[in-house]
């Protein structure tokens, strides 16, 4: 399995809101580092649980209610 899935969902999304991973990590209530929002950005291939937390700090910031495979293009192990 290729470890590189791509540039991401999430990383346009986070452009066109102009938000950092800094805005991620400050509201993840799970403990997101820096460096994992960064791999999740540019798609080195991360855990399911670490793309659950992606996603639940990402709703929590934005307010809004996306699904998993709106912020990802593949799902992980």
């Amino acid at each position: 399995m290729k470890m590189e899935a791509g540039q991401q969902p999430l990383d346009r999304f986070m452009d066109e809101a102009d938000l950092k991973n800094n805005d991620l990590v400050k509201c993840s209530k799970e403990g997101l580092t820096h460096k994992q929002v960064s791999k999740a950005r540019k798609g080195r291939r991360i855990t399911q649980r670490m793309q659950k937390k992606i996603l639940c700090a990402w709703n929590d910031l934005t307010g809004e209610k996306r699904k998993m495979n709106e912020l990802f293009n593949y799902r992980g192990r």
